[in-house]
């Protein structure tokens, strides 16, 4: 029976930033550089980034990170809904609002599935999705 949550407890959240950042790790390896973590729009209802990459070619990568330890309800793809996508995106234009130019840019996902946060459980999607399929 697991103990009270304290002190070395495993939270959804402590797992959550262990998969941000392996993820962080992975795409660095693959050449991406890191611009912001966790850009979240002001306000309410607004919409969060959990990674913003730069490719080599100057692209804007906005990664959205997602860890479920099963395949219930479609595991950690499904969950990336088209809610999400909306906030997502939301979140990339009010980013890209400060920019004094708009580059070309894409909405990747990482995805960690099963109860293993490890290289081996990391699957990276590129291009996942698009702003006008957002919308």
């Amino acid at each position: 029976m697991p103990g009270p949550a304290g002190a070395g407890a495993i939270t959804t959240k402590t797992r959550g930033d262990a998969a941000e950042a392996l993820a962080l790790a992975h795409l660095q390896q693959h050449g991406l550089k890191l611009v912001q973590r966790n850009f979240k729009t002001p306000g309410r209802g607004g919409g969060e980034v959990d990674l913003i990459m730069r490719e080599r070619d100057g692209t804007l990568v906005f990664v959205e990170v997602r860890q479920r330890a099963s395949q219930r309800q479609g595991g950690a793809g499904a969950s990336i809904t088209g809610l999400k996508q909306r906030r997502i995106v939301f979140a990339a234009r009010h980013f890209l609002l400060r920019l004094n130019s708009e580059p070309p840019c894409r909405f990747d996902v990482v995805l960690f599935e099963g109860t293993s946060i490890a290289p081996a459980a990391l699957t990276w999607l590129r291009a996942a999705f698009d702003a006008s399929a957002a919308y």
